[in-house]
Formats: C-alpha cells, structure tokens, sequence
C-alpha cells in the first residue's frame, strides 16, 4: 500500500486547493446539518410531549383540538369509566380542556398570527410532568392570569413576565414563565379554563378530555370502549398517536431540508472531483513513478479516495463545529412555524444531537467516496510509460 506520508505531503504540497475544498464541504456539512436539525427539532417537540398511558378524547372525525368539542356529560361518562389513574388526592387524571386562538404580533412585527391559549383544570399539571414554572408563579383559577412557555415569551410581543394580552375580548396578566423539556405544550400559553370559556362563550363544551390509564393494556380497553360506546359518542386515540398525525404536518419541511441538502451535496462532489482531477492532472510523473516502483492500480485507488476522504472528513469537522458553536453562542437555535392542521404557531428549538451531526458525517464521506473514485479511476487507468512521459 501507498504510505498515508505520501498523502499527506500532497494535501500539503496543494494547500490553497486542499483549503478551499475543505472549507468548501465544511459549508455544505453546516447547511446540511442545520436542514437536518430544523426537522428533527420539529418532529422532537411533538414527539416528546406525549405520555405512552395518556388518552386523548376528542369529538368523532376532529383531527385536532381546534376543531372539536367535548360537552360535560360526555366528559363525566368518561371520567366513570374504570382504568383511570388517580392522583395523590385520589381524583382521576382526566382534564376537561379547552384550546382557543389569541393573535398577537411576533416581536419585530406587526402583523398579529395565531396562537393556541389552553384553559386548563388543576388535574391538567398533574398530566404534564415535565411543565415546571421556572420564572413567577402558576396562575391563580378563577382570575384571569397566564403562564406562558419561555419560547413563547421570547418570541411573541405582550408574553413577557408581568405583561398583559388579549384573548377573546378579555385581557389576561402574564404571572409565570414555564418550561416543559422542549415539547408541544411549549408553543402554548395556559390559563384556569373556567375563565377563558365564559370569556369564549364555551361553558358548556370544553376542546378535550385528556386522561392517563392507570397500565398499557387499561389504556387500550378505555379507548376501545369510548370508541364503540354509543352513550358516550366520542372519538379517542392515544397521546402519541395524536402528535404523531401532528408531526406528519412537517413533511414539506423535510421533504425542503432533504432538496437543498441534495443539491449541496452534488455541488460539492464536483468541488471534490475537480481538486482531485487537477491533483491527478500535476502528479502524473509521481503516479508512474508509483506504477513503476511496483505498486498496484488498486493500492493508488485506494491511495487518492483517501487524499479525497481525508479533505471531506476535514471538511466535516469544520462543519460540525461551526454549527455547534453558533448553536452555543445563541443559547439554543429557536424558531416557529404554521401547524397546518391547527393554524397556529408551534415553537421548537433545531435538533443538533449525535445522529443529526452523524447525518452530516456521512454526507461528507458520501462526498468524499462519490467525489474521489472518477478522479482516482482515471489515475489507475494511466500507463506506466504515458505518466512517466508528462512534464
């Protein structure tokens, strides 16, 4: 085999190539990984909301809580049923809950987007384990009061800690900011249900039923029976499965972030394959002097998709740390986009763990293998005495 000396003295030996074919990849690595991340920090805060024993009850045929509606003697039917867990006080975790639109202005905008206000029961924290009220305090029921999620107020005007909005006419006191690991209630701000539905004129049908089965297979008797009994006439899947379909809604971003990570990559393969055709090009001599000293076409194919491996790793690296620091000196890359099956705005931190930057990893060694092997199969086709023969 070639030595990896040989190699390296060549990179070295071609530095202003080697440098921009690095740099070259590393910003193709960067956009790629940050294509990457921003579908999976989609699909991640969906995800993670969901409690694999939590049940949600919806209104027959409603895709989502914006467009249901569950009446109170449906939700007392449920509620009976047995398989529910309870909490410490030995009360049932099953939260009427409704869901309505506020509209307020991003910060650095004027134009007003929807955004999902949640009335809540007590029993509903008990339901979100992860929620915990980092700034202020919870809301208290009965007063029109908010908590709102730290990414919310970061990112809408009027959800700042001891600010006032509007809601359905009435105007709600920001008393607390929350956290809830990254998931989907944190696009959400919270208040005591009983208040926002009389000030939505919804007293007498809440959006849902959100209850935990006390064991998986409780969990699947509950929904079978809320589905086929007819008293009930309500419609129930389980919590993953809901933010599953939710997540669904995030195809067009990854079918986008796969498009530009595509074409990226096919423009820095030609990047790779033309450093490598012009190293090849001026070591024509060196490649028949190789030949000559007995090594084999398959050690000096071997020998260049290395050199080409070696530039896209090098690239990869550059690309990966870029990312990670600028993901470091922002505290976290947030943003928001459209719900398309609810129409409102769901906030979400890029995703930029160990299988993202992998991703990324590979994309160069795709590039570097595809990119390097027509350059290195023109070196091994070269003969002997035509590569000793160029100047």
């Amino acid at each position: 085999m070639v030595p990896l000396k040989y190699n390296i003295r060549s990179i070295r030996a071609r530095k202003v190539g080697s440098l921009m074919t690095i740099l070259g990849v590393g910003a193709v690595v960067w956009a790629s990984i940050f294509a990457f991340g921003l579908s999976s920090g989609l699909d991640k805060t969906l995800r993670i909301a969901a409690d694999p024993l939590d049940i949600l009850v919806l209104r027959k045929g409603s895709t989502s809580e914006t467009v249901s509606a569950v009446t109170e003697s449906g939700a007392r039917n449920v509620r009976a049923l047995d398989g529910i867990a309870t909490n410490a006080k030995g009360e049932p975790l099953a939260a009427s809950e409704l869901v309505v639109f506020g509209y307020l202005p991003r910060r650095g905008s004027t134009q007003p987007v929807n955004i999902s206000v949640r009335g809540v029961d007590p029993v509903s924290f008990n339901l979100r384990e992860g929620l915990t009220v980092v700034e202020g305090r919870s809301f208290t029921p009965g007063l029109r009061e908010a908590i709102v999620s730290r990414a919310m107020s970061q990112r809408f005007q009027n959800l700042g800690l001891n600010s006032d909005f509007k809601v359905q006419g009435g105007e709600f006191k920001v008393v607390g900011i929350f956290e809830a690991n990254g998931g989907a209630v944190e696009s959400e701000v919270w208040t005591d249900q009983k208040v926002l539905a009389q000030l939505a004129k919804r007293t007498g049908a809440m959006s849902s039923l959100q209850l935990r089965a006390v064991s998986p297979a409780a969990r699947d008797a509950l929904i079978s029976r809320i589905e086929n009994d007819e008293q009930i006439d309500l419609g129930a899947m389980t919590e993953e499965k809901y933010y599953a379909e939710q997540a669904d809604q995030s195809k067009f971003l990854k079918i986008v972030g796969g498009m530009i990570a595509f074409f990226l990559t096919i423009g820095a393969m030609f990047a790779v394959s033309n450093t490598m055709y012009g190293a090849i090009a001026s070591r024509a001599r060196e490649i028949g002097t190789l030949r000559a000293l007995g090594f084999g076409r398959f050690s000096i194919l071997v020998a260049f998709l290395l050199e080409s491996l070696f530039l896209c790793l090098a690239g990869a690296l550059l690309g990966i740390f870029g990312i990670l620091a600028v993901n470091f000196l922002m505290g976290g890359i947030q943003t928001g986009t459209m719900n398309a099956s609810t129409f409102t705005e769901v906030a979400f931190t890029f995703d930029f763990g160990p299988q993202i930057l992998l991703q990324g990893a590979i994309l160069a060694v795709v590039m570097g293998l595809i990119g390097g092997f027509l350059p290195a199969f023109r070196a091994v086709r070269m003969k002997v005495v035509d590569a000793l023969r160029e100047v």
